[in-house]
């Protein structure tokens, strides 16, 4: 059995054949697949692919760093309203990325310290998106750090030394398609890391591995993930599987 623990299958680039996506990483091995928010255009198709897939598929909520803009706290209204009168397995994915646009940094401090305190509220992990941000991040971690406090660095890119401060906040960190890339460069030192504190992902339709590498990106591409992983632990593809889905259980609680 193997765990997607960040996967966008509500995205539009699955559109026309859906069902079928699902089906293959279904017959990959896939069996559970963690569903990250965006913001709250996106949640009718949230509770819609839930509603398809009630056995296969566990919804977060949170609003995404980038979607953090003038009318953030609206979206963080939508975000409490929504967790507060019903059940998700996460917070996210939530962080700050300052990749793209820096001019709502405080904006995206201030929604991401929110969103963990409600997080910690709820007793729920949290789910981290972190893009040219790494100290920013920290920052708050350091804040809020404590034993309420845990959940998955989502596609973690950073070195061995960001690694070893993500995990002591409680943090697993999460590994896709950047781990079989050749300039990815945390394959170079993921061999030191424990695999206890690993969990698989694909963030689908994005960071297709090799030998996907620039185009869609499926949950059934995973595989490509745990053979890297094997390739760089040197245990089974099967030991893989059954330690980061351990992993996202002790995460998620379920």
């Amino acid at each position: 059995m193997i765990t997607d623990t960040h996967t966008h299958l509500y995205s539009s680039q699955f559109d026309e054949d859906q069902a079928a996506m699902i089906q293959r990483a279904k017959k990959a091995g896939v069996s559970r697949f963690f569903i990250p928010a965006i913001d709250a255009s996106y949640t009718e198709r949230m509770i819609d692919l839930e509603t398809n897939y009630p056995n296969d598929v566990y919804l977060m909520m949170g609003l995404h760093p980038t979607s953090v803009k003038e009318n953030y706290k609206e979206e963080l209204a939508h975000v409490k309203e929504w967790i507060d009168k019903r059940n998700f397995y996460a917070i996210g994915e939530i962080g700050i990325d300052l990749y793209w646009d820096t001019s709502f940094l405080a904006q995206q401090q201030e929604a991401f310290s929110t969103q963990i305190k409600w997080a910690k509220e709820k007793k729920l992990p949290i789910v981290i998106h972190c893009r040219a941000a790494f100290d920013e991040i920290f920052e708050i971690l350091e804040a809020e750090k404590g034993d309420d406090l845990f959940g998955i660095f989502h596609c973690f890119t950073g070195t061995k030394a960001q690694a070893e401060k993500a995990i002591s906040y409680n943090m697993k960190l999460g590994v896709g398609g950047v781990a079989t890339f050749k300039n990815g460069k945390i394959d170079k030192f993921l061999h030191e890391i424990d695999l206890k504190h690993i969990v698989l992902e694909t963030d689908a339709p994005y960071l297709a591995p090799t030998p996907y590498r620039g185009k869609r990106n499926e949950s059934a591409y995973i595989t490509n993930v745990v053979d890297k992983l094997v390739d760089i632990y040197g245990v089974s593809f099967d030991e893989i599987a059954k330690i980061t889905t351990q992993n996202s259980k002790e995460v998620f609680g379920i």
